[in-house]
């Protein structure tokens, strides 16, 4: 089944833009959100994703569609997806949902599956497979993402520009690696270590689901694989007072309203990606990096985010490379077995070619 016709699921500053993206790719989208809103030049629709008809009944209408809803959500639209034969993406870093996509893509001949189509898991889980694919063998793969402001105030030095809900999550939940060769399930905000991009010193530490299906891949193929989340300097130490000395590790939705009360969203954000792959090149040992930092963009008169418009470009250059026939037509497709370069040729992925910055 072809892809023409695309439904966006979630209308906030990330599902707007993939609807926007999506248009100036010359898709046909219909944006749908629980409650009214007004996009320009895109239409609209009211949609409750808990009624089981009214999606399906939506769905039935389109070729694919794009979740960006809160993960807890998105295994409602799977489902639906998958029981109207609809093309399926999303954004989720959540580990169960992404294993319940991969179940529903198995019996489903006539549609793709692709989760995780965002940055971490996402885009960084392709840069680090494209520079894997440059060496004779690999022994570690590090990848790194750090959203932050530009101007970091206080000791936690953030702001909440992305789910709050997401981020408490990463922090508390287990985090899979590679260790050894083997997969392994480790503790969040640990490793600490000290990154430094373009004079910016910055600490990253383990945190969960940056690495979608990496671990699985990889394992036995490499010695060491993990994902970071990169922070100001002192950020881990104060996020570890907040969860263990306070009590609060089992307060989830308590202490994400008090970070975005204390840390609320700036439009002055970065978004900062790093990965290195070590291995044997041309039959000598050899390190690569790939490293980016990504700053807000005008898109047609619009200023976005750095972390809205590096998400929903990924996420739109993906469906352009299934609908180019770059990426299978049909059952579930792994963020690394996506090129990056066919990625970055798309209409949506040369955003990150043009504005991107700093390599080292």
């Amino acid at each position: 089944m072809r892809i023409e016709n695309v439904a966006v699921f979630g209308l906030g500053k990330v599902g707007e833009l993939v609807a926007h993206l999506l248009s100036r790719a010359e898709f046909k989208v219909v944006g749908f959100d629980s409650r009214e809103r007004e996009v320009p030049n895109l239409q609209t629709r009211v949609l409750d994703v808990a009624d089981a008809d009214a999606l399906r009944a939506a769905l039935s209408e389109v070729d694919g569609v794009v979740s960006c809803l809160p993960y807890h959500l998105n295994i409602a639209v799977a489902e639906a997806a998958h029981d109207t034969g609809v093309h399926y993406f999303d954004l989720t870093e959540d580990v169960p949902t992404t294993n319940r996509v991969i179940e529903l893509s198995k019996d489903r001949p006539d549609s793709v599956f692709v989760p995780q189509c965002g940055l971490a898991p996402g885009l960084i889980g392709i840069v680090g497979a494209s520079l894997a694919s440059t060496f004779d063998s690999i022994r570690s793969m590090e990848l790194k993402v750090g959203a932050l402001p530009q101007n970091p105030t206080g000791l936690l030095g953030y702001a909440f520009n992305w789910s709050a809900e997401g981020v408490v999550n990463e922090y508390l939940n287990d985090c899979e690696v590679v260790r050894s060769g083997e997969r392994r399930m480790v503790p969040p905000m640990t490793e600490k270590e000290r990154v430094v991009i373009g004079g910016i010193e910055l600490e990253a530490a383990l945190t969960s689901g940056g690495l979608g299906t990496m671990c699985q891949t990889y394992e036995g193929r490499l010695q060491r694989l993990d994902y970071k989340t990169m922070r100001y300097p002192g950020h881990f130490e104060q996020m570890h007072f907040l969860f263990e000395e306070l009590n609060l590790r089992d307060e989830r939705e308590l202490v994400g309203r008090i970070l975005v009360d204390a840390k609320p969203p700036v439009n002055d954000d970065v978004v900062y990606l790093h990965a290195a792959v070590e291995g044997i090149h041309s039959g000598q040992p050899f390190r690569r990096n790939h490293v980016r930092a990504y700053r807000p963009i005008e898109i047609d008169g619009q200023t976005w985010r750095a972390i809205s418009w590096t998400t929903a470009a990924s996420a739109v250059a993906v469906v352009e490379l299934v609908a180019a026939g770059k990426l299978p037509a049909t059952g579930f497709v792994r963020q690394e077995d996506i090129s990056l370069t066919d990625l970055l040729a798309t209409y949506s992925g040369q955003l990150f070619d043009t504005h991107g910055k700093i390599d080292a």
